[in-house]
């Protein structure tokens, strides 16, 4: 899928919906051939609450 030309808002709305759902950022940039950076943007523009860093196999660092 290549940009859209769809409305800013609507994008914005899917991109969240799609985030707070479980997907990824990465996955939100395959799917929409945009770089990470702008999806990144575009998520906190809409007023996403972002999740931490790291995947299913993040740890904390434990104090040595």
């Amino acid at each position: 899928m290549r940009k859209s030309k769809k409305p800013r808002e609507q994008l914005l709305a899917e991109l969240r919906h799609a985030y707070e759902g479980g997907a990824s950022i990465r996955k939100l940039v395959a799917s929409t051939g945009r770089s990470y950076g702008s999806i990144h943007s575009m998520l906190r523009e809409s007023g996403t609450s972002m999740r931490s860093r790291g995947g299913p196999n993040h740890r904390t660092r434990t104090a040595r």
